[in-house]
């Protein structure tokens, strides 16, 4: 938060008092509080100058919320320093927004690649415009998870001087045939309380599913399900304050937008959520206005295609009272695409009872094996984690993407490294030190986990031998509560949780690069107390799941 603020919560009253009734506002503040900044790091100011597109949160001038696109070639957004972003593009003749964004307007964006599934949420304020664009302060910002994000590829298209505008007050059947085929939309929120905090202004987010994820209930009301996402709720938060929102809608083939303003109401536990797969919650709009704009976008986008390889279970290993192992392969015998140490796998799981859909799983096997491995915990409201223990055996198929993710080692650092991990946060670290003693890497390695005990530990042989190749490697495990039957000094070494005072007995002046991998309330603590103790950001990495 900003210096002087004594308001440290990134989150407003909406926010927090979802994640309470939810049950993880104690997990999600300490975390919340290191990866929501208020200024852009270089690596995210980067990212908005490559990006053809942006979603933009505002409202019109009776205060409704309204979301569009602005688009045009990778440079139109620009940010000049952290605390900057510099938008080159207006919205389109006839959009929602066109008169909407001048000085000191709150607004929302989200920067999104779909071809790789990276996002990055902003909110602040218009400080300056010019007939081309505006430039925003910025007052929060973070990234997503990749999640429910369908890939595609963008190209240059042609967008119409004047998009032809239709304005309804219903949706007349060809748009509701449009919505109910859709896969992705984004959603404006808002809220702005009392006094000046950065967790106030607007939000521009995300929501994708299976085509038919949002059904038509009447000509002026649709409704849409709320998936886990990363517990920060800002658009259910801000609904909880304003139930006031807008969608949008893109015809990525032709380039067109429908835009929505309307108001919601939320089904927080009726029968009817639990009869839509993955669902939290349900989502009922209400329609206020409705915005059509034809070849708005000079972008045209294609999904992904050829990138999508059929594997076939050929082992399924039980690894702890928790923990399972699948092990892959090319369903048709051929070689599959290697992946660097730490990269998730995306698949597309289909089983019996309807327990399909797509999630992304950390590789847990050595890169150069021919094969994949994920290690996946069986949650009880996970819905593809029992999909894959109670219905996925050996020789059952399933659909897979490429391996993608950047929570990789530094190909340039000659520092040691520190792997740590707790729960099944494990996986990603576990390739990592395979890919470390496989190439002979001569730097010190500490691999450091952290479980409750020897039945919720999983792959601990195989670490175990890993350190026994590499003679550079130390081992080093905590259980928080050990059985009898435990043996110090042999299955573990330590008794408790793994935080920064042990890391700092284990690993001589901290000096190595750090990454992290758990729950979020493991890797806050972690974070802060190594940061804290002087390490610097930018040599600590982190994995969320």
């Amino acid at each position: 938060m900003r210096p002087g603020n004594v308001v440290t919560s990134p989150f407003h009253e909406g926010e927090q008092r979802v994640q309470a009734r939810l049950g993880v506002r104690d997990e999600i503040e300490p975390w919340a509080q290191k990866v929501v900044r208020d200024h852009l790091p270089d690596e995210h100011r980067r990212f908005y100058g490559r990006l053809p597109f942006v979603v933009v949160a505002a409202r019109d001038g009776r205060g409704r919320p309204w979301a569009t696109l602005l688009a045009d070639r990778p440079g139109f957004v620009r940010s000049p320093n952290p605390t900057t972003l510099v938008i080159e593009a207006r919205p389109p003749s006839g959009d929602a927004l066109e008169d909407a964004l001048g000085p000191g307007a709150d607004v929302g964006f989200l920067g999104i690649e779909l071809a790789t599934r990276r996002r990055n949420r902003v909110n602040g304020r218009i400080s300056a415009t010019s007939s081309g664009g505006f430039e925003v302060t910025v007052d929060q910002t973070f990234g997503n998870c990749p999640q429910y994000i369908h890939e595609r590829d963008w190209r240059e298209g042609d967008a119409a001087r004047t998009p032809r505008r239709r304005l309804h007050d219903s949706l007349p059947q060809r748009l509701r045939s449009s919505i109910e085929g859709a896969d992705t939309f984004f959603i404006a929120t808002g809220h702005r309380g009392e006094g000046d905090r950065p967790s106030f202004g607007m939000d521009a987010s995300h929501r994708g599913g299976d085509p038919g994820f949002v059904r038509v209930t009447s000509e002026r009301s649709l409704m849409f399900p709320d998936y886990a996402g990363n517990n920060h709720f800002n658009t259910i938060g801000n609904l909880l304050l304003d139930p006031r929102a807008g969608l949008v809608f893109v015809d990525f083939e032709r380039g067109s937008l429908l835009q929505l303003t309307g108001r919601v109401e939320i089904d927080w536990d009726s029968p009817e959520v639990g009869r839509i797969q993955g669902a939290r919650r349900l989502v009922h709009f209400e329609i206020d206005q409705v915005v059509e704009l034809e070849s708005a976008l000079p972008l045209r986008f294609d999904a992904v295609r050829g990138s999508v390889r059929s594997l076939r279970v050929v082992e399924k290993i039980r690894e702890s009272d928790e923990v399972t192992s699948f092990v892959f392969e090319a369903r048709d015998g051929g070689p599959l695409p290697d992946f660097t140490a730490g990269q998730h796998l995306p698949l597309e799981v289909k089983g019996p009872e309807g327990c399909g859909a797509s999630r992304t799983y950390s590789l847990s096997n050595g890169s150069g094996e021919g094969r994949y491995r994920i290690s996946v915990k069986r949650h009880t409201k996970g819905l593809i984690s029992r999909c894959l223990h109670d219905h996925i055996e050996v020789g059952s198929i399933i659909d897979a993407r490429t391996p993608k993710g950047d929570f990789v080692l530094d190909p340039l650092s000659t520092r040691p490294v520190v792997l740590a991990s707790a729960g099944v946060g494990l996986t990603p670290v576990v390739s990592m030190l395979h890919e470390l003693v496989g190439r002979g890497d001569t730097r010190n390695i500490w691999f450091v986990h952290g479980a409750r005990d020897g039945t919720h530990h999983p792959l601990a042989d195989e670490v175990r031998g890993l350190e026994e190749r590499g003679a550079n490697v130390t081992l080093h495990v905590a259980y928080s509560r050990p059985r009898d039957v435990d043996r110090l000094g042999n299955d573990y070494h330590s008794v408790g949780r793994v935080d920064a005072a042990l890391l700092e007995q284990l690993v001589p002046a901290l000096q190595a690069d750090f990454y992290l991998c758990g729950p979020t309330a493991f890797m806050a603590g972690l974070q802060d107390g190594l940061e804290k103790r002087g390490l610097a950001s930018d040599r600590i990495r982190f994995e969320t799941f």
